[in-house]
């Protein structure tokens, strides 16, 4: 098994096989979203031909929703997955959410929760798409006040429970509107479907990968990772490499690789926040370079697989630091090509 070669594959970072943004995100399930400028580009370079303008359009029709939750972090879905994934995902992230507010003195008693809900569920509906801004105008304006964190808790809790999602896209600020209005009502999921469905999608763009990684990465306990494995039967086949299990699907890609290829990854992308166990691809001596212990990912540059270095997305020019020394800016050139292009089209 060459796993390096197959991931690249089936995550779509060689040879992509999808022209649109939409059919990406449906593909790998949920994307990490954390950096709301470069999970364009953690799509974009994903589909044939990457384009921001592409992107736009996907995400303001509704196609491609932003959301917090699995992990309590933000993650784009598909809109036909919106509603399985919310079903499936919300009660654990609610039951993270309001863990951190104890641990943060915060308590948002019921009726605070409701009354908030209704002002900014209001909002959404006068304006159609709203920022932070927009909502602490608006509650201003019925003598409600609060900080920024407590009003964060709020709109996530919207978002958890069905309320808000993503609205249009801005350059730099996230804005929000009625998931009624951008996915449309809710469906009724069956939730065996809906976990059988998530399981299929991040085994089928992460493969091979482990079942420790899919407890991390979908915030599952072990227990539903391993239902939503059965559920698939045979569909997953377990293969043995250097003393791990790792799943396969029936239809892994393994042709279409090739070496010498340069790919500018952003940070938080899901070639490493994916998997529990990242030394497949990042050497452990350059673990600090690519993340810290506290969650934080940075911009890194993979040769041939491997994570090789750090990039600059937000400068003009290409600006390359390799790890060992082992290539220079002029070596990935053709790389911060294709992202300029991106950014141009």
């Amino acid at each position: 098994m060459q796993p390096i070669s197959i991931r690249l594959l089936n995550q779509q970072l060689v040879a992509p096989q999808f022209n649109s943004p939409a059919e990406v995100v449906s593909h790998m399930g949920a994307i990490q979203a954390q950096e709301y400028r470069m999970m364009r580009w953690a799509v974009g370079m994903r589909t044939r031909k990457p384009s921001a303008r592409a992107f736009k359009k996907a995400f303001d029709s509704g196609e491609i929703i932003r959301l917090h939750l699995m992990r309590g972090t933000w993650q784009l879905v598909s809109a036909d997955d919106y509603w399985p994934m919310v079903e499936l995902c919300a009660p654990k992230a609610i039951a993270v959410t309001r863990g951190w507010m104890n641990s943060n003195r915060i308590t948002i008693p019921d009726e605070e929760l409701m009354r908030v809900r209704d002002l900014l569920v209001q909002t959404a509906a006068d304006r159609g798409s709203v920022t932070k801004e927009d909502f602490v105008t608006a509650l201003a304006e019925k003598d409600v006040r609060m900080d920024d964190h407590r009003l964060s808790y709020h709109i996530r809790m919207a978002e958890l429970s069905g309320i808000l999602c993503s609205g249009d896209l801005l350059p730099m600020k996230a804005t929000y509107a009625l998931t009624a209005d951008k996915v449309g009502p809710k469906v009724k999921v069956d939730r065996d479907e809906a976990l059988m469905r998530l399981t299929l999608k991040y085994f089928q763009s992460r493969q091979p990968a482990t079942m420790e990684d899919f407890v991390w990465w979908s915030g599952l306990n072990i227990g539903e990772c391993r239902k939503g494995v059965a559920l698939l039967g045979d569909a997953l086949q377990l293969v043995k490499w250097k003393g791990r299990d790792f799943y396969l699907t029936d239809h892994c890609r393994t042709r279409g690789f090739r070496q010498g290829r340069f790919l500018l990854i952003p940070p938080y992308d899901e070639y490493l926040i994916s998997y529990k166990s990242r030394d497949i691809v990042l050497r452990d001596e350059h673990r600090h370079l690519a993340h810290n212990n506290s969650g934080i990912f940075k911009p890194v540059i993979a040769l041939d697989g491997i994570i090789s270095g750090n990039w600059a997305p937000f400068i003009k020019d290409c600006q390359v630091e390799a790890f060992d020394g082992g290539f220079s800016t002029q070596d990935v050139q053709d790389a911060w090509q294709a992202y300029s292009d991106f950014l141009s089209t």
